[in-house]
């Protein structure tokens, strides 16, 4: 019985002290110093490529431009986008070093960990440029007042502090590093789909924690937030669905598919506040990488 006793004992230290190693593990590293000087039309640019407009606005209430309150309904809880202007009520108190924390970390100028609604692990490739860009074309939207909502979260998931384990387990670096042997514009096709577009995110399964099943990257998920679902885009299910590189280059323009239809939902979004700001040139690159990886 004392052997027992003292076994259960020694279990239960392990497991407190595992947890409160857990919870004061620290997330996320000090940015270095950025000092580029940011050119706000690029970082335009990069936001519409990365989605930060279409998540950020509720247009459908006449929402302020970046001034958040877009619902994301999953099956852990409801996220509202944040405010994210230049005022008090958004990052008007951050400074650039916050701001590549929170793009590239995921993690608040406070040191908590975001939910990965917000795709921070596909922005990690981001440079110190295209954060100064990034930064430079935030400071020019209108401040906006509309309080941010916090996360509405079902138990475990409202413990930020499991976030932690989270991103130990499924955090991965994007994949937009360049592959030797392929041209420039298969290359930037690489970098946008894998890094800002972050397409993986929804169009790739995810497990019933949430994290996405990378041996059926592109093969769909029929579970996104709201009940909705994306199609596969892998370069065989988009050949078998009579896609090629020119009529994707043209959907993500137009949001009109080879048959005439038209996308709706969550990608007519994308295309509407995002893909359709960018240039030709851009689109043909993702299109030649997503049906010739």
């Amino acid at each position: 019985m004392r052997r027992l006793f003292w076994g259960v004992a020694a279990a239960g230290t392990l497991a407190g002290g595992a947890i409160l190693a857990v919870i004061a593990w620290p997330v996320g590293v000090v940015p270095r110093p950025i000092e580029l000087a940011g050119d706000p039309d690029r970082g335009a640019y990069l936001a519409r490529a990365g989605g930060c407009i279409a998540c950020h606005t509720d247009f459908e209430r006449g929402g302020a431009p970046l001034a958040g309150g877009v619902a994301l309904t999953t099956d852990f809880g409801t996220i509202r986008s944040p405010n994210v202007t230049p005022g008090p009520a958004g990052i008007g108190g951050w400074s650039v070093e916050d701001f590549a924390r929170a793009v590239r970390q995921g993690v608040s100028p406070e040191g908590e960990p975001y939910y990965p609604a917000f795709p921070y692990p596909f922005y990690a490739g981001l440079s110190d440029q295209d954060i100064a860009d990034l930064w430079a074309a935030f400071q020019t939207v209108p401040p906006s007042d509309a309080a941010s909502v916090p996360p509405a979260m079902r138990f475990p998931f409202d413990q930020r502090w499991g976030l932690k384990l989270w991103r130990a387990l499924y955090q991965h670096p994007p994949f937009v590093e360049p592959i030797e042997g392929r041209d420039a514009a298969w290359n930037r096709g690489r970098e946008l789909v894998e890094g800002p577009a972050h397409c993986a995110a929804c169009h790739t399964p995810r497990n019933a924690l949430g994290g996405r099943n990378l041996s059926a990257r592109y093969a769909g998920n029929d579970d996104l937030p709201g009940g909705a679902d994306a199609p596969a885009i892998d370069a065989a299910s988009l050949a078998a669905n009579g896609w090629d590189a020119d009529a994707l280059a043209y959907a993500l323009r137009s949001g009109i598919t080879p048959e005439g239809d038209v996308f709706g939902g969550g990608m007519g979004e994308v295309v509407m506040h995002g893909t359709s700001w960018l240039s030709d040139a851009d689109l043909q690159a993702m299109a030649a990488y997503l049906t010739d990886p």
